[in-house]
């Protein structure tokens, strides 16, 4: 693990490039695995419900009720709960209204907390994780002058899940830790999550509902704070931020059954990453070496001219996220979403023929 200074430039890492990139314009006809949706999403009754609220558009967005919702859903008061246009928007109110001095980023992660940070006129400290230790988190790596620390878990694009005791070990008086659990309701029964949490000083929890319910197109999502630290987030939000749907959205999914469905969809994620797990491994002795432990929808794998490989694929109908706009990360890269058996099987087939003709 290392540590480097990372401002204001991007040091080579287009921060800005997401999987949604791979399926634009000429990609939108490939199996996507690049973006980390859940399949066959919004379901039906969370379309109905969204359908439902548009009778009320011509009135002003009132969250109360959403808000209460994912309070209670977290067993907090609803001075800790902020909602948010997506957790992307939440990272622009951290970087927009916190004071902060020295800023810290674990990498490689989701890169537009760092983006955002620098866009609002940091200089961002990152802390590098390394493939020789799994990508691990070790509290010990990040500056002590650090007043900022932002880390994912379970990570992206690793799919690390962190123990919550090492993560709480960054935190300390004077400190801001934000903790990017966007995909933490894909893994069964939310191992290791600090959501709820009230007693870890500085602690931000972030957490997104596009990736379980297929609502990247409605964007919303939720801060979970102390309460000034909610404040002065809300200040800096214009005003009516998040739209009656996705309020709608926001206090459907986060009901009890809605929270059943998302754990038996965890569940799925789980076997059907297994079964990919597995068919990669077929492919060790081509050097095809994947990222251990992983929890969340998606895994990351080096594989010797991966971009070369993930081009291969693009002409067999397969989307693939390359690696290296993550810092931390290099052209050898490629992050895989979790998809159905059937999905899976094809994908594997693919990628044997990529490694045949590279």
């Amino acid at each position: 693990m290392r540590t480097d200074s990372a401002a204001p430039r991007a040091v080579g890492h287009d921060l800005r490039h997401h999987g949604d990139a791979e399926v634009r314009d000429d990609g939108a006809a490939l199996v996507d695995l690049a973006v980390n949706v859940r399949q066959g999403t919004p379901p039906a009754w969370l379309r109905e419900r969204i359908a439902g609220s548009l009778a009320g558009l011509a009135a002003y967005p009132d969250g109360r009720a959403a808000r209460a919702a994912v309070a209670a859903r977290h067993g907090l008061p609803v001075e800790r709960v902020l909602l948010t246009a997506g957790a992307a928007e939440a990272f622009v109110l951290l970087a927009r209204a916190l004071r902060v001095r020295r800023p810290v980023v674990v990498h490689p992660q989701f890169t537009e907390p760092e983006a955002a940070l620098r866009e609002a006129g940091h200089t961002v400290g990152r802390v590098l994780l390394r493939e020789e230790d799994g990508f691990r988190l070790d509290p010990d790596a990040v500056p002590g002058a650090a007043d900022l620390v932002v880390i994912g878990n379970p990570t992206n694009p690793t799919s690390v899940l962190h123990p919550a005791a090492a993560v709480a070990r960054l935190a300390r008086p004077g400190r801001t830790l934000v903790v990017d659990e966007a995909f933490l309701d894909a893994v069964p029964g939310e191992r290791e999550t600090l959501a709820g949490r009230t007693d870890v000083p500085g602690l931000v929890v972030l957490r997104s509902l596009t990736k379980t319910w297929g609502l990247a197109g409605l964007r919303i999502g939720y801060v979970l704070a102390g309460p000034e630290t909610v404040e002065r987030l809300a200040r800096a939000q214009p005003l009516w931020p998040v739209s009656t749907p996705a309020l709608a959205a926001a206090q459907a999914c986060v009901g009890p059954g809605a929270l059943a469905e998302a754990a038996e969809a965890a569940r799925r994620v789980a076997a059907d990453r297994s079964r990919l797990l597995t068919g990669l491994g077929e492919f060790a002795d081509r050097g095809v070496r994947v990222v251990e432990g992983a929890e969340g929808p998606f895994v990351l794998l080096r594989l010797p001219r991966a971009a070369a490989v993930r081009e291969r694929l693009r002409a067999l109908g397969f989307a693939v996220r390359r690696g290296d706009t993550f810092p931390g990360l290099d052209e050898r890269w490629l992050r895989v979403a979790v998809r159905d058996r059937a999905t899976t099987d094809a994908f594997l087939k693919a990628l044997g023929r990529a490694l045949d003709t590279i």
